[in-house]
């Protein structure tokens, strides 16, 4: 079943084509990877999705709602939550005070509230860390902490966008694991943006390639990695 869905999905800025009739699915339970060169228009695609941006036309459904041009907050309590490339904690918050503004999106007591968040702070292993300012984490601890962010808002789908970047070898290795006892464990969707595909390979079912805003293909990683046109569009040789 498809949680997600984009029909003819285009973003425009003045003449520039960002995203030019994109159209994808991505079913319950399952991981996704979003690839393609700088510049393909994956970020811009989790804008629209996310509501960041409201699409210059097509569609997008989730969990069987029209959500086109939604504001954020709406798409958000429906459960399609993102992450930023560029964290954005509130640094002169503390860590836990972070992760507790996520979890009053849904939650309507302060003691459900609390307890979701400490679950979450537990989930991202940073309890050692949560009464630290979120501005003074070194960027392995932001990563987590946007992460942890996210989940605390209860999402069914989670948009990750290269949550990987900046990370040493040993921490993509724990984010990866991570990410699919996400969705083997708690049963989320995930849609991930990445560059490093030696992690997002392996991980993700399916993958979808972005080349100058359009769907280049759709197929299991094997199928993409010997797709001649990924290979000269963003792989290389």
């Amino acid at each position: 079943m498809a949680l997600l869905e984009l029909a003819d999905v285009t973003m425009k800025f003045g003449e520039l084509v960002a995203n030019d009739r994109v159209s994808f699915t991505v079913e319950s339970g399952s991981i996704v990877g979003l690839i393609g060169p700088n510049g393909a228009g994956k970020t811009t695609l989790f804008n629209c999705i996310s509501g960041l941006y409201k699409p210059f036309s097509g569609r997008i459904s989730f969990d069987g709602a029209d959500i086109t041009g939604q504001p954020p907050y709406r798409i958000a309590r429906r459960g399609a939550v993102r992450t930023f490339q560029v964290v954005r904690p509130l640094k002169e918050m503390t860590v836990f005070d972070n992760v507790l503004v996520g979890a009053f999106l849904k939650c309507r007591d302060n003691r459900t509230a609390f307890d979701r968040a400490a679950e979450c702070i537990r989930l991202c292993d940073l309890e050692p860390l949560k009464d630290k300012q979120a501005g003074d984490l070194p960027i392995g601890g932001k990563k987590r902490l946007e992460m942890a962010r996210a989940l605390a808002t209860g999402p069914k789908l989670l948009m990750l966008d290269e949550v990987l970047g900046g990370l040493n070898t040993q921490e993509i290795y724990q984010a990866v694991a991570f990410i699919r006892r996400l969705r083997d464990e708690l049963g989320l969707t995930v849609l991930w943006i990445e560059h490093v595909m030696g992690a997002i390979m392996p991980a993700a079912e399916r993958l979808i390639v972005l080349d100058q805003g359009q769907v280049l293909m759709v197929g299991t990683p094997n199928e993409v990695v010997r797709d001649a046109r990924v290979i000269q569009a963003y792989l290389g040789e």
